[in-house]
Parts: structure tokens; C-alpha cells; sequence
């Protein structure tokens, strides 16, 4: 999508720290860090959001328990799948 900011990063229209990506994803550090460690992993694949995961998308997402922003309500900002992976901190559950 021309108007996303995470295609732009895909792209590379839009200069991100990149610190890993393959023919799937790209991961870079977030621009407004919430912990020392804070890292945006993002799937090449422009998805909205989980509610537009199908099923030929299983390799995105499966194997592993994530938390994600999904919609305005639960603090998404840019509308392009995306996962938080924090560190280097004690950090406390429930998050909010």
C-alpha cells in the first residue's frame, strides 16, 4: 500500500535500523523505544491487522504466543500487522 509507513520501510522508501529480515519479515528498533530493548517485527505481506490473517499466512504467526495491538482501541497506530518484541526490563503482567 503507497500510503503505509511499515510498506515504506519494506520498501525501503523509509529509513528503519533494520536488525534482521528474511524473505517473510523485516525487524527493526522502534523509533520510540517503551523498553532498552524494543523491536518492530513486521511481515512483507501488507495485513492490517490479525483479523486479516488467513490461512496461507500460518508461517507469520504460528508456533509461538504473541501479543499485538489490533485496532485503534487497543493502541494500534499504523494499520500494518505488527509485532512489539520488549526487553531488557522486568516487565509486568497484565500489560495496560
Amino acid at each position: 500500500m503507497s500510503d503505509c509507513l511499515f510498506c515504506g520501510v519494506i520498501d525501503g522508501k523509509i529509513k528503519a535500523n533494520v536488525v534482521y529480515q528474511n524473505e517473510r519479515i523485516v525487524a527493526f528498533k522502534d523509533i520510540g523505544p517503551k523498553a532498552p530493548v524494543h523491536i518492530l517485527i513486521i511481515p512483507r505481506k501488507h495485513l492490517v491487522s490479525v483479523l486479516d490473517i488467513e490461512a496461507d499466512d500460518s508461517a507469520l504467526i504460528g508456533g509461538f504466543r504473541v501479543v499485538v495491538n489490533s485496532g485503534a482501541d487497543a493502541g494500534q497506530s499504523v494499520f500494518h500487522l505488527h509485532y512489539h518484541l520488549l526487553g531488557g526490563r522486568q516487565m509486568g503482567w497484565p500489560p495496560g
